[in-house]
């Protein structure tokens, strides 16, 4: 190679090192920009009344749904906002939301439709849904500790007559829950949690009056007139299990990926719809081994008993055999190639 060239690149190398070592250099001896966080600012006017979550058309307000916040003076409008200092958070709990909000929006009294004012049960029930009105006695309705806003199960508790007539050991015991999930709306004629006083004291009542669609309040109306109904306070905790049940069963849309308001609609719709399926029931069996499980079968000897119908002549081959009479409880079908016989099982 020749000289030159090589005295090219050794000098070019020596070069780039000086270079490198002095930026190194100035980099070491300066110091770095502060960083500085954006200062917020800070909002000067008075407080009003705004929603600490969403709040969709016919929300129960509660004490933790809302709160003051600072507003531009110039955007605050006295007569349309709650100010601080000319209203409480307590004089508006238990009033009715009409018009759906977002979190951080302020509260407007057009929004609002206040206990005892014309309307306001209407304006508490959700979209396509009723109120039904339930007599309760005191321990029928968890002793006064049910409050409106409050979630409870409807249990209809029978007495089923045997054969024997009532009072009898042929009678069947059985208590079912009938709906899951429904929203009290009001005890007796209290729609709000808490008093005058905002103490939220046990108070025995005689009515419930729940939110329920169209076809839950038919059969509430039924399940009144034969037997009798009681209430069970549920969980304010969410049920994952009955989320995942109406997801899978289709009741409750899925939101897609990555959207969370669709999600948190879809959580709000699966935790304030009431269940009619797949419902419980227990019978007296189930509580005690001297009572029954099921009604018990026909007494075959009372047959004899009835007055006998004149019977077909023995050679007339056209005559059909008699049908048992049916069974009366569990049974189970057994197939043996074209024949069927239905086998009682279970009863006592």
């Amino acid at each position: 190679m020749d000289v030159k060239k090589i005295m090219l690149i050794v000098g070019a190398m020596i070069v780039a090192l000086g270079a490198a070592f002095g930026v190194n250099q100035l980099m070491r001896g300066s110091t770095g920009p502060e960083a500085r966080a954006a200062a917020t600012p800070k909002i000067e006017g008075p407080k009003v009344m705004v929603a600490t979550r969403a709040l969709p058309v016919g929300t129960i307000l509660t004490a933790d749904a809302l709160r003051f916040q600072a507003w531009p003076e110039g955007l605050v409008k006295p007569d349309q906002y709650y100010v601080e200092g000319q209203a409480g958070i307590d004089a508006l709990v238990g009033s009715v939301v009409r018009v759906p909000m977002t979190a951080g929006a302020p509260i407007t009294k057009g929004a609002l439709v206040n206990p005892g004012d014309r309307g306001f049960l209407a304006a508490a029930l959700g979209p396509g849904m009723r109120a039904v009105t339930v007599p309760l006695s005191p321990d029928q309705g968890v002793a006064g500790f049910v409050f409106p806003g409050d979630r409870v199960d409807v249990l209809l508790t029978l007495q089923i007559e045997g054969e024997g007539g009532s009072g009898t050991s042929n009678n069947l015991a059985t208590t079912e829950t009938i709906v899951r999930n429904m929203r009290v709306l009001a005890v007796d004629q209290r729609t709000a949690p808490t008093d005058e006083n905002g103490n939220s004291t046990p108070t025995v009542f005689g009515t419930v009056t729940l939110e329920a669609t169209p076809q839950i309040a038919e059969k509430i109306a039924v399940a009144r007139s034969v037997g009798t109904l009681s209430l069970a306070l549920r969980s304010l905790a969410e049920n994952a299990s009955e989320l995942e049940e109406a997801i899978a069963s289709g009741q409750v849309s899925v939101a897609r990926d990555g959207d969370s308001r669709g999600e948190a609609r879809m959580l709000r719709g699966a935790s304030s719809r009431p269940v009619d399926r797949g419902t419980t029931a227990v019978t007296g069996g189930d509580v005690s081994r001297y009572l029954r499980r099921s009604l018990p079968r026909s007494n075959p000897n009372t047959a004899a008993m009835a007055p006998s119908a004149p019977s077909a002549p023995a050679a007339a081959p056209s005559a059909a055999p008699s049908e048992p009479a049916a069974p009366v409880g569990p049974t189970v079908r057994v197939v043996r190639g074209d024949q069927v016989t239905v086998v009682p099982v279970g009863g006592r």
